[in-house]
């Protein structure tokens, strides 16, 4: 899978290289270091902010990503587990936070992934 853009996304990648590790911390749930990102890549040299305040716009992928996340949580909830619509909610709120941590990683790279693409070449 490497090469592709879904490998750079749910591993936490560089974009261009898909070797260098673009999180300090491998761990998304140590919520002091979850956003805290290497300036630029270990391996490729390949800059992750490319303007000030560029992952605000990680802000809008994130929402679709946390609709997907409720969604799924819905369908599960309310469909093969049974839970009435209050529980339902609860379940889906529990999922959303849980998961806070994993949707922000995950909107993030999606979002750099738009604007950088694989080189081979700096393997």
């Amino acid at each position: 899978m490497k090469g592709t853009k879904l490998y750079s996304i749910f591993t936490g990648t560089c974009p261009v290289c898909h070797t260098g590790k673009m999180y300090q911390s491998k761990n998304a749930y140590r919520v002091s270091e979850t956003l805290k990102m290497h300036e630029t890549c270990s391996h490729c040299n390949t800059k992750f902010k490319i303007e000030p305040s560029f992952f605000y716009g990680a802000m809008y992928v994130s929402y679709a990503v946390g609709v997907a996340f409720a969604v799924a949580a819905f369908i599960i909830s309310y469909f093969f587990i049974g839970l009435g619509r209050l529980h339902t909610f609860f379940f889906i709120t529990g999922v959303l936070l849980i998961f806070l941590p994993v949707i922000v990683r995950l909107s993030r790279n999606i979002w750099i992934n738009f604007f950088f693409k694989f080189d081979k070449d700096k393997v």
